[in-house]
């Protein structure tokens, strides 16, 4: 994954998507918190690196807005825009000219730190400032850690070889099926970011082996939440948190305030409040809402206690220093008896909610029962008559299984509590407000008028 941070530009790739372009340059340079000029050097980045990645560099392509790109190419998700930003790691320049001349390096045999310095101050472009050999071991370390090289057995000092096994050990139709594969799970589970890597790697290992005829998709997808990919920016670190027990320090933007993201001025004389909020957790747990898309970090403050965020709205985070194992035990457990019933994340009181749910029209696969069982969670069926059955749940509050019974439609009637009875009924009232004629006695021609 990317070293660096790249907030900014995860935010604007996430408003072009939910937008399809509809803001101007000024708009969306508010709602990111910085200047216009500031908005066009970061499109000109972002297109460059498109660019360089796709090699499309028509008069057209080199000419077109990002704000164009996403909204015609919005339905091409077996190649998702938005995770270019990836592939392109977001480094500094010298940092991608170094990796790139190591991998390179390493194509051929396996080398040692030191000469792996010596190829960098050989190879690197004049213009860029050359390494010191704890620059090259850190590198080392990263590309490791990401599982790009590994290191060979022995003593020091060590070599370092490229990790390419899995690719270079399979034969051609292997590769193919290993990339079939690769492809349908990249695009229907969760998380998808690491899997689209491996999947673009597979792809240039096959166009060595087959006619471009020949490797063509086999299958075509749509992401259902196309702009959500980019909150996996953040996954990895927070599980890596999680795992090693540390504190995490990050600004939040909430999903209901007008702004996502705020420059950050280094001259103090320009400097300005900055429109998150600053927060600093011990993370818990991440959760993932299938049915919106959404991922959620579960922390502990000592003031708040338990909190939960969006992971969306979370920017400039980092790592703080770790806390004790027995402390970690007892919040996780602490944790898991508040969230006993969370439909989600949901921590509200807990209450019983019943519901009668409606079979389809004879002849029909009974797909109500089935949806209700996949995704009911721990709430229990009781058959009532042949047309409907009872389902009954306890839960955290209200809030977080109104929707999923709602997309029910007519196939469900909420029972109990009768708090969340008379709140659906207003809302399907005011949703047939919505439907209602503008007019009222509208007469349509007849049909001899309209020839």
């Amino acid at each position: 994954m990317a070293k660096e941070s790249f907030d900014k530009e995860i935010q604007f790739l996430r408003m072009l998507s939910l937008t399809s372009g509809a803001y101007n340059r000024q708009q969306y340079a508010k709602r990111l918190g910085i200047s216009v000029h500031t908005f066009d050097k970061t499109q000109r980045k972002l297109r460059d690196i498109r660019q360089s990645l796709t090699n499309q560099r028509t008069d057209s392509e080199m000419g077109s807005e990002m704000t164009d790109l996403v909204r015609f190419q919005y339905g091409e998700s077996a190649e998702p825009l938005l995770l270019f930003l990836f592939r392109a790691k977001s480094m500094k320049e010298t940092e991608v000219e170094r990796l790139s001349v190591i991998l390179h390096t390493l194509q051929d045999s396996a080398l040692t730190a030191m000469e792996l310095l010596d190829a960098c101050c050989a190879d690197l472009p004049e213009e860029l400032a050359l390494p010191d050999e704890k620059t090259i071991r850190s590198d080392l370390k990263y590309l490791e850690e990401v599982g790009v090289i590994r290191k060979e057995p022995g003593g020091r000092p060590y070599r370092y070889s490229l990790q390419q096994d899995v690719l270079t050990r399979l034969t051609p139709e292997e590769q193919l099926e290993l990339y079939d594969f690769v492809d349908m799970m990249a695009n229907t589970q969760v998380p998808s970011v690491q899997g689209y890597l491996l999947r673009d790697s597979m792809k240039k290992v096959i166009k060595a082996s087959y006619p471009q005829e020949e490797a063509t998709e086999p299958y075509i997808y749509k992401y259902h939440y196309y702009s959500r990919i980019l909150d996996e920016a953040h996954l990895y670190t927070l599980l890596g948190a999680i795992r090693q027990r540390r504190r995490v320090q990050f600004q939040y933007f909430s999903p209901k305030k007008p702004s996502s993201y705020s420059s950050q001025n280094t001259n103090p004389k320009f400097e300005r409040e900055a429109g998150g909020s600053s927060n600093r957790i011990i993370p818990i747990e991440v959760v993932y809402d299938h049915q919106y898309g959404r991922w959620y970090v579960i922390g502990y403050q000592s003031r708040r206690r338990f909190v939960k965020f969006r992971m969306e709205g979370i920017t400039q985070l980092e790592e703080l220093q770790p806390i004790e194992e027995e402390h970690m035990l007892a919040l996780k457990k602490e944790w898991a008896d508040i969230s006993q019933y969370s439909w989600l994340v949901d921590t509200g009181r807990t209450i019983t909610v019943q519901a009668r749910f409606f079979h389809p029209g004879d002849g029909q696969r009974n797909f109500i029962l089935d949806r209700v069982q996949l995704q009911g969670q721990w709430g229990t069926i009781t058959p009532e008559t042949d047309h409907s059955f009872l389902y009954e749940i306890q839960v955290n509050g209200t809030t977080e299984i109104k929707p999923w019974l709602r997309s029910f439609g007519s196939s469900c009637e909420i029972l109990a509590p009768r708090k969340l009875r008379e709140e659906m009924i207003e809302e399907w009232k005011e949703i047939a407000a919505y439907y209602e004629p503008v007019r009222e006695n509208v007469q349509l021609p007849d049909h001899d008028e309209t020839e």
